[in-house]
């Protein structure tokens, strides 16, 4: 619809919660109320453990939003998402799915999760769940700036509009029941550190890595605390991972050696340990909020320090051409034909983001462990 923005669960008893949400949707659907006949084709699937999924962030979560945009932050374009079926590049920043897709797919709801932004995109898929999330955004508003991407507050604003629209459809009542019974997931802040505070001297001559670090987790909270406010009350949000054992940050900052950039992952860690003690300090000021603080850096950190224990061979550079430091329009086919031959032996795809496989490793971890605190 053009019009819209320019493992499952065993068996349950019939008495299950989830199950009766299930079926409060799909009577919903059904009601001749604001048109709402034009969706019983795609209720929630029985499967579903929530009504919908809907993400923020960057590009380890945006299935395309940056495709229209005037940006360097893009990659709809070969070998990016050359193991999708068909092999179509469509804004994913890895070689195939991205944890937001996987999620989607262990929640019950879809395989893939579709950009708000994509032209193609139905009025089902609003009531599923979408991902708002814009590569090279963060936490700090100049991130997004700078790279002329989506800024949070703009990914706030089309979820604003998001749920505007299911209020047309379903009413009042039944779109704040999807809001607060849906799951939603916040995945920025790697490129705050990264390119915004190491990769330029306007934040650094300002901030050392302390206030710096203040000043994101504050604006963490501030988007935590609107999102809860236009309904959303479970809210996953993952942490910084080791950023500084990118490759490309070993690249440009790890010497001869290539070795992790250690400033960088102590300013993740610092900024991991604020944001969680500022998670706690919400859930007890906001009634019923469920917000998860995801932590991905130790696990990732694993990945990375032991990769032959977890199936992989390489985890210092990417699969993308030499694998140092291309990203983006740097890792393209035409360019660079030595891009490895079987990217499941990688961790990184390119010098930014895992691959595809191991991002299912990562994801398996932390379903496991924190699906139960959100469900």
């Amino acid at each position: 619809m053009s019009s819209i923005p320019s493992g499952l669960r065993p068996p349950r008893s019939p008495l299950d919660p989830k199950v009766l949400i299930t079926a409060v949707w799909a009577v919903a659907l059904v009601s001749p109320r604001h048109g709402a006949a034009s969706y019983i084709a795609s209720p929630p699937p029985r499967s579903a453990m929530v009504p919908a999924f809907y993400v923020f962030g960057d590009s380890i979560v945006d299935p395309g939003n940056n495709n229209g945009l005037a940006t360097l932050a893009k990659s709809n374009f070969p070998p990016y998402s050359q193991d999708l079926d068909p092999g179509v590049p469509m804004g994913r920043f890895s070689n195939g799915r991205v944890p937001s897709d996987m999620l989607a797919e262990k929640l019950g709801i879809k395989k893939f999760l579709p950009a708000y932004t994509d032209p193609n995109l139905e009025l089902q898929d609003l009531f599923l769940g979408v991902s708002f999330a814009s590569g090279a955004a963060g936490y700090d508003p100049l991130s997004a700036e700078s790279a002329k991407v989506l800024s949070l507050s703009d990914q706030l604003g089309f979820y604003s509009k998001c749920m505007e629209t299911i209020h047309s459809e379903v009413g009042e009542e039944r779109a704040s029941a999807i809001a607060s019974e849906s799951l939603y997931l916040v995945c920025t802040g790697a490129n705050d550190i990264t390119n915004t505070y190491f990769g330029s001297p306007w934040r650094s001559s300002q901030y050392n890595i302390s206030s710096y670090t203040d000043l994101t987790v504050g604006s963490a909270s501030s988007f935590l605390r609107e999102l809860y406010g236009l309904g959303a009350r479970r809210i996953g949000v993952f942490s910084l991972p080791p950023v500084g054992c990118l490759p490309s940050q070993r690249t440009l900052h790890g010497g001869p050696e290539r070795d992790c950039f250690d400033p960088a992952n102590e300013a993740a860690v610092l900024f991991n340990s604020k944001l969680s003690a500022e998670i706690d300090s919400l859930n007890k000021d906001l009634p019923g909020a469920r917000l998860v603080y995801v932590d991905v850096y130790y696990p990732l950190l694993a990945i990375i320090q032991d990769p032959a224990r977890f199936g992989f061979q390489v985890s210092t550079k990417g699969c993308c051409g030499t694998g140092n430091i291309e990203v983006t329009y740097l890792c393209n086919q035409l360019g660079h034909p030595e891009t490895c031959g079987n990217d499941t032996e990688y961790v990184f795809w390119d010098s930014y983001h895992p691959t595809e496989v191991a991002y299912h490793t990562l994801v398996d971890q932390i379903f496991s462990k924190y699906a139960p605190k959100l469900l």
